[in-house]
This record gives C-alpha cells, structure tokens and sequence, in this order.
C-alpha cells in the first residue's frame, strides 16, 4: 500500500465499474473502494457537552456553489476523515487516518433559508400505522435519538445518522454523553400478552424502547466545517450501541450517480417534529447532486434529519433485488439560483470513501469493506 499524492487519483480508483446501462435492471454498481486505516489516536480532553441540539442544518451553499468549489488534496482529504470518538463515560479521542489504494486482484469486482418548513406543495408523506408495518423491514430499521433526530440502523450494533444530530460543530450538544436510540415497539395493555388487535379501527398505541449509545464517530470534516460549504458535505455519524438490537439492518452502500437511480428516485423515513410518535415515509426525485450531496424536495420537518436515504436495486451477484442506505438526510437549503430563490432538503451521498470510513467504523476489518 503507499498514499497517493492527489484526490484526483483516488477518485479515479474508486470509480463506477458497474454493468452497461442497457441492462434492462436498475443494478447496484460494483467500485472498487479504497481502504481508510488509523494511524494514531490521541486523548482529548472531556467535552463540555453545551451545545443546544439543533434538528436540522441550513447552508446557503448551493448546487452550482459547490460544484465551483476547488477540489480538496490529498492532505485536505485524509483531515476531513479523520474522526472523533465519544465514549459514554465522556472521555473523547482524535483518531488521524491514511488513505490507501489496494492493488487490483484477479478476484476483485471490475442566503439563510426564509422558513424552518420544509414541506413542497402537496404533503407527499405517508405516516405509518400499525406493528404489522411499523415493526417490519424496511420501516424497523427507523429509529429515534434521545436528542430528537431519527437514524437507522446498519449493523448488528450500530447506528447511521446525521453529525449535526451530536455536535453543532463546535462542541458536542447536550444529552450526546447519555445518548439513547429509541425503538418503536407495541404498547401492550395489562392481560393483553400480545394478543392480535390489527382489526382495531384506530392504529395501536406504540411506545419507545430505549438502548443507550457506546460510543459515537464523527468525522473532522463536520466540525472542522462547522456547517459551512466543506461542512455540510461531511454530516454523518455513526453510534455503537451497548447491545444488539436484535432486529434486521439495512446495509450501506456508495451512492450511484442520479442517473442511475430507479425512477431518479429516492426514499426515506424519519420521525417528523410535527407529527409526534410517528414514523413518516416519503419517496422523491432527485433534482441535482453533487459529488457529496444529493439536492432533492421530500418533503420533511426537523427530527427527520439523520433518516438514511435508500433506494431498492437488484444485486447481480446475489441475483435478488436489495435496499441499500445511499445517503443521509442532513437538512435544508436555500439557494439563490441565477437570481431566483429555490430551496431544496439535501442528503449526504455516501461516496466510495465515506462508505471504507464508516464500514471500518462498523467492522473494524478493511478487508470486509472492500465492495460498496
């Protein structure tokens, strides 16, 4: 392994060797992920944990802003990536990372916003009743921070959500050191033991199982940017929790170009401020994207943010169709385009390097992250 000198390489060596596009299938793209490693990890002092928790994040940065933004080198890069720990007693570290490129193998795969509302016409989501959806695969994997956003869950022990979520970018907020992720599960009466109500004509009544939160990743990209161009970009976190959840996952994935996408489409689910105790889903296209970013109109309130944005593609190699987390939601922008405002919701694409980070973060092997 030996460190490139620029980015330009790297991306090059990540990029998409997926099938023609005249497969009549919209297929999960293969790439070949470079491997991000620790180098060296050093003890921070105790956090002072002040921040008041913010729900969503607003950038005036928009779409041609950041596609006019110079690319960030090599050095840039590895800072960007490289991450915090938060422990639950407290204590924090600094991990620096290299990044590498693996050589191919015969067996490798070839102005502020005017208004906190971020709803577009006609309400499009679709809140989800009942434990016979709420308490199955895809809606399941939802969950809820203790600091109110929403976040989903991608391993046996391990939580996907926004950094803003954390940390405002300055310092951690209040409530991150005995952070908590919630699991909607039924709220059974006394004597019921789980007897069957479905034929009810009223939803049932679901409550939060909490489980509290190990430890916590957030890459320096988020609080070096503090939300600003560079920041937003970097707006994801990881949580490990102190037991398993023991409930399905959904599985990450590098987010193909817009193109690509079934229908140009994207979903989510998130549990919406204005809506209290609901899980709300919603499906949207797509109207832009940048490298790190996706530019889309879901309609969304605070609390959604963290949600992971997936889509449903088929996996050659398994020979089945699977969903995938491709992004997560950060928040909202408005955007001054040509001299015309416009808002959009934006989410943070997993890019092949965010997905060997965050992979590591999960499995703690390079070796188990080398396809996205």
């Amino acid at each position: 392994m030996a460190g490139l000198p620029t980015l330009i390489l790297l991306l090059c060596a990540a990029k998409d060797v997926s099938t023609s596009s005249s497969h009549w299938k919209p297929t999960w793209p293969s790439y070949r992920v470079p491997v991000i490693l620790p180098q060296s990890t050093l003890n921070l002092d105790k956090p002072q944990f002040d921040a008041e928790a913010r729900l969503e994040v607003v950038s005036p940065c928009g779409p041609t802003c950041h596609k006019s933004s110079p690319l960030p080198t090599y050095e840039e890069v590895k800072n960007y990536l490289s991450y915090e720990t938060l422990y639950a007693n407290g204590s924090l570290t600094e991990t620096e990372v290299g990044i590498y490129i693996l050589s191919s193998s015969g067996d490798e795969s070839q102005g502020k916003s005017r208004t906190k509302r971020q709803i577009y016409g006609y309400d499009s989501r679709f809140s989800i009743f009942g434990k016979d959806f709420l308490l199955n695969y895809p809606f399941s994997t939802s969950v809820k921070l203790s600091t109110g956003c929403t976040g989903t869950l991608v391993a046996e022990k391990h939580v996907l959500t926004a950094a803003h979520c954390i940390h405002d970018g300055k310092s951690y907020v209040k409530g991150a050191q005995k952070l908590r992720v919630g699991f909607l599960k039924p709220k059974l009466k006394d004597g019921s033991k789980g007897a069957n109500i479905t034929n009810s004509a009223m939803p049932e009544k679901m409550k939060f199982q909490w489980i509290r939160v190990k430890r916590t990743h957030v890459p320096k990209g988020w609080i070096k940017g503090n939300a600003n161009d560079i920041g937003m970009d970097y707006d994801y976190a990881l949580l490990e929790l102190k037991k398993p959840h023991k409930r399905k996952f959904m599985k990450i994935g590098v987010s193909p170009p817009a193109r690509h996408l079934p229908g140009g489409r994207i979903h989510f689910s998130g549990y919406d401020n204005d809506r209290p105790g609901n899980l709300v889903y919603r499906f949207c296209d797509v109207k832009d994207e940048t490298y790190d970013l996706l530019y889309q109109q879901c309609d969304a309130q605070p609390g959604a943010s963290g949600s992971g944005v997936y889509v449903r593609m088929w996996k050659r190699q398994n020979h089945k169709w699977e969903r995938k987390i491709i992004g997560i939601f950060s928040g909202h922008q408005w955007v001054d385009m040509n001299g015309t405002p416009q808002d959009f919701n934006v989410a943070v694409r997993i890019t092949p390097l965010k997905y060997a980070q965050i992979c590591y973060w999960i499995k703690g092997n390079y070796l188990d992250c080398r396809e996205g």
